[in-house]
């Protein structure tokens, strides 16, 4: 009895323990999974980082002594109104701010848009030459832009002039060719204009033996 006592409690002592364990697994996988989504955010963390320093450098430049600047006359009638006033105003900047920052990060896709940025820098670390900076000089780097686009397009008129310069050749070939049928055709009528003529100066003598051998019958 006492053993079976025992191994009643034993069991559940276990499965206390295997559930512990698997909450435990559990949260590690999600420290994990958190952890890795961090690491594979840092441009978007960094963005929002830099957007929070930027709306709480204007938050700060709002300061109520700026604010009551621009409406002497009600702060000095009702100081506390332009501080309750003061107050709405920074709570509904803040929250319209941020509100356009997350319809930024939303509606341009930003994450996307920078792991594709993170993409592009691990090509790139493959790549020994370095990437285009600007000069300084506009003009010379307009001047830069412009070279490489005129480039192309010249590379581009040149695969035109090739297939105008085939399409003109067969163009000759079957004129040439025409050109050659038609030379056939006048030599053969030509020719047979020859035997025609030649044919008949052979016909000329027999016609005029008939012609004199008529008139002496009549005689």
């Amino acid at each position: 009895m006492e053993e079976s006592e025992k191994s009643s409690e034993s069991v559940p002592a276990q499965n206390n323990a295997d559930k512990v364990g698997d909450v435990s697994s559990e949260a590690s996988t999600r420290r994990n999974d958190s952890v890795k989504s961090s690491q594979s955010k840092p441009r978007l963390k960094l963005f929002s980082k830099v957007m929070e320093k930027s709306l709480q450098w204007l938050l700060d430049n709002a300061s109520f002594d700026r604010f009551s600047h621009c409406f002497q006359p009600l702060s000095k009638q009702n100081p506390q109104l332009t501080e309750a006033m003061h107050k709405q105003f920074i709570s509904q900047l803040q929250t319209l701010v941020q509100k356009e920052i997350a319809t930024v990060i939303e509606e341009g896709d930003l994450q996307v848009k920078l792991e594709e940025l993170d993409k592009l820098e691990e090509l790139a670390k493959d790549t020994p030459q370095a990437a285009w900076r600007p000069s300084g000089v506009p003009e010379q780097d307009v001047c830069c832009d412009l070279v490489s686009y005129y480039k192309k397009q010249e590379e581009y008129m040149r695969i035109q002039l090739k297939k105008l310069q085939k399409e003109n050749a067969a163009l000759a070939q079957k004129v040439q060719a025409g050109r050659d049928n038609i030379t056939h055709t006048e030599q053969r009528i030509a020719s047979g204009v020859e035997e025609w003529r030649a044919s008949l100066e052979d016909l000329e003598p027999f016609v005029s033996t008939l012609s004199s051998s008529e008139n002496f019958g009549s005689l």
